[in-house]
Parts: C-alpha cells; sequence; structure tokens
C-alpha cells in the first residue's frame, strides 16, 4: 500500500516536473530593437512564428535604427534591427562579432498632402534635393511645374517634414540624396541622424506619416507600407535611367536584381540610385543585427531557429506587406550566415 502511494506520489512529481518544464520553455523571451521601417512585417511575422513555436515570445520595440544599434552594441537586447549598415568603427566597438543579417528590402517613398491634387507628382532628384535643401519653397515653382505639366500645383508653402530620431529610414533617404546631389553630398551628407537644413521633425514612420496625413501642404518620406497604410499618395522619382518610376514590389526587386550579382559576404551594401530603367531609386535593406557566438546558448538556437523559418516561409509573406522578398541567390547566401550563429 505504502508503494502505490510512493509510486503515484512519484507520479505527480513527474507530472509536474513537465507542466513547470512546458511553462518554463513558454518563457523563452527573445528581445529586439530598432527599425520603425519593416514593423509592419515584423509584427506580422513574431506573431506568425509564435503559433508555430509556442515555446517563444517576441518582444520589439520600434524606437529607430539608432536605438536599434546602440541597445545591441550595449548588449541590452538579443538582436537589433537597422535598415542602415554599421560602419567598420561601428562594428569595432561591439563586444563581440556582430553579423548583418538582411531579412527584406523596402521602398523609402516620397509622400504629401496637396489639398485638391492627388496621385500623380512627380520629382527629378534634382528637385526633390532642393527642395530639402530649402532652395525649392513653394510648390507652384516653375520646376515642379515643368515635371508636371498635367497637374495644378498650388502656388503653396512646401512644408518639409523628416525624421526627428536616429533613422535607418532616414539613413536610405539621405544616402540618395548624396548620391545624387554634390552640394548635399557636401554640406548635409548621409547617416540615420542629420543636420537638416529645414522642415519638421516626426518620431518614427509612424510619426512622418501622421504630420503628413494632418497638415495640408507637406512632403516627407516614409517606407511605402506606411503611406499605404495611411492612405497617403506618393510620387513618381526620376531614377538613373531617366525613367519616371512609382515605388512598388516590382521596380523594389528590380533595383537589388545588379546588387544582388556583387553582394558582398557581410551584406553590407547600398541599394540607392541602382541602374536599370524598371528601377524605383530609393530602396535598402533592412538588417537584423545579431552577435555569432551566443552567450545564452539555448536562446540563441531558438533565435537561429526563427531565422531559418522566416527565409523561407516568412519571406512569402513580404509582399502581401508590401516588402520585397530576398533574391533567391542572397536568401542562401543569409542562410549560411544564420547557420554561422553558435
Amino acid at each position: 500500500m505504502m508503494f502505490r502511494i510512493r509510486r503515484s506520489i512519484l507520479a505527480v512529481a513527474a507530472l509536474a516536473a513537465l507542466v513547470l518544464a512546458g511553462n518554463a520553455s513558454a518563457e523563452t523571451l527573445i528581445n529586439g530593437a530598432g527599425a520603425t521601417f519593416p514593423y509592419p512585417l515584423y509584427s506580422k511575422w513574431f506573431a506568425e512564428y509564435a503559433k508555430i513555436d509556442k515555446s517563444v515570445k517576441f518582444n520589439y520595440q520600434s524606437i529607430g535604427s539608432g536605438g536599434g544599434i546602440k541597445q545591441i552594441t550595449a548588449q541590452t537586447v538579443d538582436f537589433g534591427a537597422s535598415d542602415k549598415f554599421l560602419s567598420d568603427e561601428e562594428l569595432k566597438a561591439a563586444p563581440g562579432k556582430l553579423l548583418h543579417i538582411p531579412t527584406v528590402m523596402g521602398a523609402v517613398v516620397v509622400t504629401y498632402n496637396l489639398p485638391g491634387v492627388g496621385k500623380g507628382v512627380k520629382l527629378t532628384p534634382e528637385t526633390l534635393a532642393q527642395i530639402y535643401e530649402g532652395k525649392i519653397t513653394s510648390w507652384g515653382d516653375p520646376k515642379l511645374v515643368r515635371d508636371n505639366g498635367g497637374l495644378k500645383l498650388p502656388n503653396k508653402p512646401i512644408i518639409v517634414v523628416h525624421r526627428s530620431d536616429g533613422s535607418g529610414t532616414t539613413s536610405i533617404f539621405t544616402d540618395y540624396l548624396t548620391s545624387v546631389s554634390p552640394e548635399w553630398a557636401k554640406k548635409v551628407g548621409k547617416g540615420t541622424s542629420v543636420k537638416w537644413p529645414v522642415g519638421l521633425g516626426g518620431k518614427g514612420n509612424e510619426g512622418v506619416a501622421g504630420q503628413i496625413k494632418t497638415t495640408p501642404y507637406t512632403i516627407g518620406y516614409v517606407e511605402l507600407a506606411y503611406a499605404f497604410e495611411n492612405k497617403l499618395p506618393y510620387t513618381s522619382l526620376k531614377n538613373s535611367s531617366g525613367s519616371f518610376v512609382e515605388p512598388s514590389i516590382a521596380s523594389t526587386s528590380a533595383a537589388a536584381r545588379g546588387a544582388a550579382k556583387t553582394m558582398p559576404a557581410d551584406f553590407r551594401i547600398s541599394l540607392v540610385n541602382q541602374p536599370g530603367k524598371d528601377a524605383y531609386p530609393i530602396v535598402g535593406f533592412t538588417w537584423l543585427l545579431v552577435y555569432q557566438d551566443q552567450k545564452d546558448k539555448a536562446k540563441g538556437k531558438k533565435l537561429v531557429d526563427f531565422l531559418k523559418w522566416e527565409l523561407h516561409q516568412g519571406q512569402k509573406m513580404a509582399d502581401k506587406l508590401l516588402y520585397a522578398p530576398l533574391p533567391s541567390n542572397v536568401a542562401k547566401m543569409v542562410e549560411k550566415t544564420v547557420l554561422s550563429i553558435k
């Protein structure tokens, strides 16, 4: 009798241990922070992956690429997210080897709020740079009128909007302006934060989109998904081949075709102003920043499992949220890098 009772007690204890182990695994929390640019897609990925592996929960703070770089360098998160690749100096400042894991590509669009004018505004590289330099100050400027013959542009002051926080979207946008305007390159340059000649600041892609939506005669830059979500029109831009191109999955992918053939092993590459008549000119990769040598091996394995999933199943969700999937040859290269994480 005592043996049976003891055996029952042991069975209950074993069951309790299994339940506790299950609860412990359910509490594997992976923390990340950074770019707002891919946030709509990352939110979808994290929610879908949680259905597949119920032992993992992702906590992602959409605070901008600058914040993501700072937090991963300080090791206060398990991964950072950035639309700007780190410089050699930034990589050296990190306490371990940081890997750049490209996830998808996205287009930075120039959006606007012009009462009485819907879609169809066109901009050349020169006019866009001069608007952000504060040289073109009116929607009725002759240069804008010349390029938009079929539209009745109002003779109203242009209100320029830019990011106020450290931003990978800003890095892509200013990288583009630097590539097309020698004056911008000399006086302002590129980076996650710059000294803007003119304009109002908005925090995050959300903040800039909100400013544009609520303030007439504004112009600003956001990731394509944010313009679409907020029902904001966006301009066609003249590319390096002389064609006016609208941002889309197809034109974003076209910008990556040439670059994909010469992809560096560390994936640090700019996609702005790429050749090709169908290529949209303001495009960038977005990266997850992950240490190759993981301190918490169990958590590191869970992160690797997720990264392998997003390279296959996750890529299929990208275009529905207006991001371009990785070219297949790039995805294969990325998977090899992911498998080097230990």
